[in-house]
């Protein structure tokens, strides 16, 4: 984008100097046009080749690890909350049976066609996730290009090597499950033939991926300091490991992932649910993955998912309504109790919402907020909305948890597969206040291996819930559960994926349409 920015510019300085010259020797408007056609049709071939070149070049930057910091901080921006851009929360939730869009009826419309699987490759929330991705793979691809050749400790160069590679692998994760076919860009974007890239076929990807994160492992830290809390650890690149080879049906390797980050001992359910998405307890030990936020800076670092999901009385837009189908999803006793996780995660009438005030169902569409992602008007008062503080945990010790039970499943291990469920039942039971009924989330006894699929399947909704998971994990449990979840409109073979940008079939001259 960078390099088609510069060889417009050069054209239309070369021609707005000719035509300067044609208006002082009063050259006809025919002659001018001549001129015109002349710059493109003998200029162009000079500038369509010629690599890109800036005044501030990689090859001056990358001089000593307080750049190669900055870098790598660069890379971390590039895929945080803090634009519309970044909106794989669109694909998570609101492409499943969780969620609508959301928001005023005309707002964002083409995000409808997303959840209608009409879009096409001109729809512009698509189009702006595709950039917004390969923005992140550039930065990374930039430090893992050059950091190897500055003058710096050993250590930490390796450490921000594998911390890109790690992000890169993370943002390639996404575009697999989102596109499929992808171009696997891995070079610094410089010259033509690492600008028109091919499509790569979903296993060349995933290959791609577990060498990032297998690298990443290597040469990153189990902890830091607080100075250094919130960048990727070690634990982090092997749950990532696991969960895409879950994602891969390869379930013993996936299990090997997760055991290895279960022996460093470092992460652990905190003891009440809810507090996962506060403040208070950002970077916790459930944490395994999070992208950091934070308000009031300039470059703007904070979440803009803070006002996209508020309600209207928050100066908030109110998108991401979740369904009624997700609310039944939660289990209710048989005195009216619901699973604490319910309310902890949605906003519903009679309960109350995040500024202790009863909850007003007329604020959606759907009857109904998330309250993940969202901060308390005393933390961010509505004037501030859109620059939230809160993180976005991608990856945590629950997740890893039910992704170990549906491996051990998958291969036969009831018994393992049962005790890793129940964890996440039992943490979920604990974090009711007060005394819980006797028949609210009961360890799951059952021995019948579809039973128990089942079970966790609708556990990974309930714990997961709007934390956008949803519709990656319907796609790859396959065609009869995506289509009996998304219903007839959606049919699996040919909706899996969504479109290319047509923007990008169009400058990358190496896809065919």
């Amino acid at each position: 984008m960078k390099r088609n920015t510069i060889i417009l510019s050069r054209a239309f300085k070369s021609i707005f100097k000719r035509a300067n010259i044609a208006r002082s020797k009063k050259i006809s408007f025919n002659t001018l046009l001549m001129v015109l056609i002349l710059v493109f049709s003998t200029g162009c071939k000079d500038y369509l080749t010629e690599d890109l070149k800036g005044s501030f070049s990689s090859d001056t930057f990358y001089q000593n690890d307080k750049q190669a910091i900055q870098a790598v901080n660069g890379v971390y921006d590039a895929i945080a909350f803090n634009s519309f851009d970044n909106a794989i929360w669109v694909f998570g939730d609101v492409a499943s049976d969780d969620a609508v869009k959301g928001g005023n009826p005309g707002d964002q419309s083409e995000i409808t066609y997303i959840d209608e699987f009409i879009s096409d490759g001109n729809n512009g929330i698509i189009s702006n996730y595709w950039v917004f991705a390969y923005e992140a793979i550039s930065r990374a691809n930039n430090v893992i290009a050059y950091v190897p050749d500055v003058p710096m400790d050993e250590e930490l160069k390796n450490r921000i090597i594998g911390e890109a590679k790690f992000i890169r692998a993370y943002t390639y994760f996404n575009l697999v499950n989102v596109f499929g076919k992808v171009p696997l860009k891995l070079l610094p974007q410089r010259s033509q033939a690492t600008i028109h890239v091919p499509l790569s076929d979903e296993s060349s990807t995933y290959l791609q991926i577990e060498k990032d994160l297998s690298d990443a492992a290597l040469a990153l830290p189990v902890s830091y300091n607080s100075s250094d809390i919130g960048r990727v650890t070690r634990t982090a690149a092997l749950a990532m490991l696991g969960k895409v080879n879950l994602y891969q049906q390869k379930w013993a390797a996936a299990l090997g992932y997760f055991q290895q980050v279960e022996a460093l001992g470092i992460h652990s359910l905190l003891p009440n649910y809810a507090d996962n998405f506060k403040l208070s307890f950002e970077n916790s030990s459930e944490s395994i993955f999070e992208i950091q936020h934070q308000t009031g800076n300039n470059p703007f670092t904070g979440s803009a998912l803070n006002q996209w999901f508020a309600p209207p009385s928050e100066g908030g837009y109110y998108f991401d309504a979740p369904t009624q189908s997700l609310v039944n999803a939660f289990e209710i006793s048989t005195t009216g109790e619901a699973d604490p996780r319910l309310d902890a995660s949605i906003g519903r009438d009679g309960q109350l919402w995040l500024n202790g005030e009863i909850f007003n169902s007329t604020w959606s569409p759907t009857g109904f907020l998330t309250k993940k992602h969202q901060q308390p008007l005393i933390e961010i008062p509505s004037s501030l909305k859109g620059d939230g503080d809160l993180n976005y945990i991608y990856l945590r010790y629950a997740d890893l948890l039910l992704m170990k039970a549906e491996a051990f499943n998958e291969t036969g291990q009831a018994d393992s597969a049962r005790a890793n469920l129940n964890k996440v039942r039992q943490r979920a039971r604990a974090s009711f206040s007060g005394t819980p009924p006797v028949d609210l989330l009961n360890d799951i006894t059952t021995t019948d291996q579809n039973a128990l699929k089942a079970a966790i399947h609708n556990e990974r909704r309930v714990e997961l819930a709007q934390e956008f998971h949803r519709y990656f994990d319907l796609m790859r449990w396959g065609k009869a559960e995506a289509e009996a979840s998304l219903g007839p409109d959606f049919n699996y073979d040919t909706k899996r994926y969504f479109p290319i940008p047509q923007a990008e079939i169009d400058a990358n001259q190496a896809i065919n349409p």
